[in-house]
């Protein structure tokens, strides 16, 4: 079993997850002792932002806003699937806002549908989303 960011590598669909978190430095602290719950966006929900959005992220001169971006993706604690069945929570995100979780028909987080639960690692767990979550600001 691998951290989050070694996982996230291997399973090959993170591919712009991985190249944001590390243009955020944030590599490191996704590699710490967490644990941490994160909501994944596949490559095809990076896919589904406007064009350029993603090259316009990554530039040096954004750092601070697409580090925001990616705390709302994290919250602490490692929550399953198991644990937000039939609920609704609202934790607060690694970047201070409020997530809308629903386990009530599946499950959502901030509207984002999480497709693969569960993906479990040595210092948290992945949940895979088919969009990425922006910040309500």
């Amino acid at each position: 079993m691998h951290d989050i960011v070694d996982t996230a590598v291997a399973a090959g669909s993170f591919k712009t997850l991985v190249a944001a978190v590390t243009a955020a430095g944030l590599v490191d602290t996704l590699k710490g002792a967490g644990p941490f719950t994160v909501f994944a966006p596949s490559d095809d929900a990076f896919a589904k932002l406007p064009a350029g959005t993603v090259d316009e992220l990554v530039k040096p001169e954004n750092k601070e806003k697409l580090t925001k971006i990616l705390k709302l993706h994290v919250i602490p604690g490692k929550v399953m699937a198991a644990d937000i069945k039939g609920k609704k929570m609202s934790p607060a995100s690694a970047s201070g806002e409020t997530l809308d979780v629903d386990g009530t028909d599946g499950v959502k987080v901030s509207g984002a549908k999480v497709t693969s639960a569960d993906i479990e690692c040595t210092n948290g767990v992945i949940h895979v989303i088919d969009s990425v979550i922006m910040p309500k600001d």
